[in-house]
């Protein structure tokens, strides 16, 4: 594969979708082709997913649910993400298996092993090149979160769940440093933006048959 991918994770309002916005302005400002995707959804099955995972008057278990995500994850990867990277493109992805491994691993205590098997099937084993992770407390997200108004099914969940899937977050970039960037989410927009261009901008550059880094200043 010839392109870049991309992902953003973070707990409940982190600021992922602004900075996500940010950088694929950047890179279009710049003519760099670029595929922008989430999950759960991406594709007709992950938006009818995310629908049921997100809503509110729904129970679900822990199993079914991280087995749901795992369909929406199978789904988007085959019909979205790794066509696109065939084709060269820059993916970024809004969430992606860093989540599974903090909610349904750290936040809902399943198995780290089950997690690890079925993620690797339903992705085929692709890991993004660089993970921005944007961290914060989850007291300071979930008040950020309720100012939107109608919590989804997650932001629901009480704080010590919260605070497990943050330090699961944090375990997961402690063990791969190389691969994430982890930002505190209480910086001001345009020095996060700023440190997220820095670190992506000469990954797209290096891309194989891709964009040169004087063509992409930081």
């Amino acid at each position: 594969m010839t392109g870049l991918f991309l992902t953003f994770e973070g707990p409940e309002g982190a600021g992922k979708s602004t900075q996500l916005s940010r950088l694929t302005a950047q890179l279009a400002q710049r003519g760099v082709p670029c595929t922008v995707t989430r999950e759960p959804g991406g594709t007709p099955l992950g938006t009818r997913v995310r629908e049921v995972l997100l809503d509110p008057a729904l129970s679900i278990d822990p199993l079914p649910e991280f087995l749901l995500y795992s369909a929406s994850r199978a789904q988007l990867v085959a019909n979205v993400i790794r066509p696109a990277l065939a084709r060269g493109e820059v993916v970024v992805c809004d969430r992606y298996a860093d989540s599974t491994l903090a909610y349904q691993g750290a936040g809902r205590a399943l198995p780290d092993h089950l997690l690890r098997q079925i993620t690797q099937a339903a992705t085929g084993g692709l890991s993004p090149a660089l993970t921005v992770l944007l961290d914060l407390d989850p007291a300071v997200g979930l008040a950020r979160a309720a100012r939107r108004g109608h919590p989804d099914r997650l932001e629901q969940a009480d704080l010590a769940f919260h605070a497990r899937v943050r330090a699961g977050f944090l375990a997961l970039a402690g063990a791969e440093p190389a691969r994430f960037l982890v930002l505190d989410a209480t910086q001001p927009e345009d020095a996060l933006a700023e440190a997220i261009w820095a670190a992506v901008a000469p990954l797209v550059g290096a891309v194989e048959g891709g964009w040169s880094t004087e063509s992409l200043p930081l």
